[in-house]
């Protein structure tokens, strides 16, 4: 099959890192695949036929008419965007040419009701890929969704790869106990609940050993290292910033923290676990599908303060339990998360969907 994602996005984030993925894997595979995206720090990364366009907007004609020109040129049969914008330049190129429009979601969307979202979801889609259960649970609460049309797969994971990448670079251990968090430093990913609660643990503890390492990069950070300020704990709390390999890092650390408000099936928690970290996670998205309480995860709901304290508390003290729910976790999701099998059932919906199975 002939495919193009499309990405609109300005900065490198998860959603960015899946789609890198799923291209690279699809043609490996041996199907054709190309990339529309807007800016180079998206572009660049991707060995594969790409086409920067100005996505302004969600009705932009030129951006629309070069998609229709792709198209026709590549004889492209599915396209995937993964962003909302891009849902809708996605779904006018397809009528315009008959290729299909199937979206990707990777985080709990309640649509409503809405005219609007009835022509972006159920109209103008010929597909939806989720990676959680709970997106299609949520999505179904529309009354014009149809259950045929959104497909669960969850996402691939590059054991491999990931392994091979921790071991490129020395990471210097500031902390003999370290818990570490990733991703796009952002209001929806918790970081200021995960700063307040190890803020919480450290008063508990008294833990001279004990520290918190943020990665990644993003609109947030200033406000959130004031808060460590604030808190009296920014000598104990590191923000990287954004780390082309930041597997070196995870290595390192004991823990990994996920305390976001919304996911679908956090990248970053399944590359914690599969570098051996015991996970605390919240219960966002897609986690208990896979991950039990207290067997794989410590779950805590979102901004519990005293109950993050709690779970990390619990993995500092108790070492042995640390690694048992690490080598637990990292069982299901090498397991649960292969690359291969997400090419697989993405490419048998795709064509099913083309071929209007």
């Amino acid at each position: 099959m002939n495919f193009l994602f499309l990405n609109s996005a300005r900065a490198w984030g998860g959603n960015e890192k899946w789609s890198l993925m799923a291209a690279t894997s699809l043609r490996k595979n041996g199907h054709h695949v190309a990339l529309a995206y807007r800016k180079p720090v998206i572009g660049e990364r991707f060995d594969l036929p790409k086409h920067r366009l100005p996505f302004i907007g969600e009705i932009d004609f030129y951006t629309i008419s070069q998609l229709v020109s792709i198209i026709r040129k590549e004889r492209i049969e599915i396209l995937i965007p993964t962003k909302r914008k891009d849902y809708v330049l996605a779904g006018l190129a397809c009528k315009l040419t008959g290729a299909k429009n199937i979206l990707r979601l990777g985080i709990v969307r309640d649509l409503k009701n809405g005219a609007y979202n009835n022509w972006v979801y159920n109209k103008m889609a010929d597909g939806i890929i989720v990676n959680a259960r709970e997106i299609k649970e949520v999505l179904l609460k529309s009354s014009y969704m149809k259950a045929d049309k959104i497909k669960v797969i969850y996402n691939g994971l590059e054991i491999d790869a990931i392994l091979k990448k921790s071991s490129e670079s020395k990471f210097e251990k500031k902390f003999p106990f370290t818990v570490s968090a990733m991703g796009f430093v952002t209001n929806r990913k918790g970081f200021d609940f995960l700063i307040q609660g190890f803020a919480a643990f450290l008063k508990r503890s008294n833990a001279a050993d004990a520290g918190l390492v943020i990665i990644g990069d993003g609109p947030k950070m200033e406000e959130y290292k004031a808060l460590a300020r604030e808190l009296g704990v920014a000598e104990k709390v590191h923000f990287t910033g954004f780390l082309e390999n930041p597997y070196p890092v995870l290595a390192q650390s004991d823990v990994f923290a996920m305390t976001s408000k919304n996911e679908g099936f956090a990248n970053a928690l399944l590359e914690g676990i599969a570098m051996a970290c015991a996970a605390i996670t919240t219960p966002a998205g897609g986690v208990t599908e896979i991950l039990k309480h207290e067997q794989d995860v410590l779950i805590v709901d979102y901004n519990n303060i005293a109950g993050l304290s709690n779970a990390i508390f619990s993995l500092y003290q108790q070492p042995e339990y640390r690694r048992r729910l690490a080598q637990n976790a990292k069982a299901k999701v090498e397991n649960a998360f292969s690359l291969e099998r997400m090419t697989s059932e993405m490419a048998t919906f795709c064509n099913d969907v083309k071929e209007g199975r």
